[in-house]
């Protein structure tokens, strides 16, 4: 019976402030709608800016990975190991590995038919056919690398447009060594990473070795999950000393860390628009405060408790608030999945991809809404908390 009671008399409480904190919203029905508008902007904004961010970021990663191994092992053994290649056989992690030797080249094609020669320098890889389970490209390119001939090249796209040379034609080769080789461009590859396709070129591994018999013999390792390849590298590593393990989070180390700045700043930057939505708040419920003096003060003189005041005024807030995050989620989705489906072309030679897709993440959404909400309650209690003091003798005097 005493639960009922008050039970009764708490949801007759709600219903009451309920009633009061709607009954002060209707009469400023524009202004309210402005705030609300301008909590949506805010929240649009940081929700479209942040997928944006995302897909840009993920979009560099996938670009690399697709050329580059999840793990590489680096010796300087001159060959390969055959205990090392047998616990690679053996480990349930491994999807594919690939021995491959490297080095640095200038590249020339020779002037022909009153076109000027085209010269560039490239990091070469000389990899076997098994590279074909490493890389993460289009089945053609990957057909072309894999069963490369010794005196054969495929470059990456950027790489052949701007020394002028293309499938068929013949390149000349000058290595670190200093020694020579004229090399059929057998064609060429694309990752979509500006930086990988106008500096890499891959040959067969013995061809490397023949140009350069010191060449150290690594390995390209892929793992079933990309995101364990820094423990397995150190596991590895461990039984095998003489190979040092450089996971693909440590080769892209400064480009994962810029892009995890970049996307910090553009949320703080944009949050901002949130934070004046929240003092449009502040100001409509510090206003109506004003307004309402007297009916406080009345409300507070009937026996009113304080706390009704304050519950009431933080209600309004939250309901603004509440009302800018959903419009705000929805434009917000709307938006990206826009940009999902036509996507903002970019040039690449400025952001090493051709266009920026979007990758919304569920966690960005939990903290844009919380952090949101709890901005939009604080305006809202700053005003409560004042709506609260008031002082009813003071004012019916």
């Amino acid at each position: 019976m005493l639960l009922s009671l008050t039970s009764g008399k708490l949801e007759s409480d709600m219903r009451l402030i309920l009633t009061l904190a709607l009954s002060h919203l209707r009469r400023r029905r524009t202004q309210n709608a402005l705030t609300i508008i301008g909590i949506a902007v805010g929240v649009m904004v940081l929700v479209t800016a942040l997928s944006l961010t995302n897909g840009f970021t993920q979009s560099l990663i996938d670009a690399t990975l697709r050329t580059i191994p999840h793990l590489a092992l680096i010796t300087r053994e001159k060959e390969p190991s055959k205990a090392l290649e047998a616990a690679l056989k053996k480990d349930p992690n491994v999807v594919a590995f690939s021995s491959f030797a490297a080095d640095k080249a200038l590249i020339t094609r020779p002037a022909t038919q009153g076109l000027p020669a085209g010269v560039d320098f490239s990091t070469l890889l000389g990899v076997t056919p098994q590279e074909s389970g490493i890389l993460n490209l289009r089945p053609e390119e990957i057909k072309l690398i894999s069963s490369l001939k010794d005196d054969e090249i495929v470059l990456g796209e950027v790489l052949s447009r701007a020394i002028g040379a293309f499938p068929g034609d013949e390149v000349r080769l000058l290595n670190s060594q200093y020694k020579r080789a004229i090399l059929k461009v057998k064609g060429t590859f694309r990752s979509g990473y500006i930086l990988i396709d106008q500096g890499y070129a891959f040959m067969s591994l013995d061809a490397i070795k023949k140009l350069n018999p010191d060449s150290p013999i690594s390995y390209r390792v892929n793992l079933k999950d990309p995101l364990q390849a820094r423990d397995f590298g150190y596991q590895i590593a461990r039984e095998f000393q003489d190979y040092t393990p450089q996971p693909w989070q440590d080769i892209n180390a400064t480009l994962i860390e810029q892009m995890a700045l970049q996307k910090r700043v553009i949320g703080i930057v944009v949050f901002l628009i949130v934070i004046v939505a929240a003092f449009g708040i502040a100001n409509i419920l510090i206003l109506s405060v004003f307004e309402k003096t007297q009916e406080i003060a009345i409300l507070r003189a009937m026996g009113t408790p304080e706390k009704w005041i304050l519950q009431t005024f933080m209600l309004e807030g939250l309901i603004l608030g509440a009302g800018g995050l959903i419009l705000g989620n929805l434009l917000g989705l709307a938006v990206s999945y826009y940009f999902k489906l036509y996507p903002i072309r970019l040039p690449g030679d400025l952001y090493f991809i051709s266009s920026l897709p979007v990758q919304i993440q569920a966690q960005d959404f939990v903290w844009v809404n919380i952090v949101s909400l709890a901005t939009t309650l604080l305006a809202g209690f700053a005003a409560a908390s004042k709506a609260a003091r008031i002082e009813p003798a003071k004012v019916i005097r």
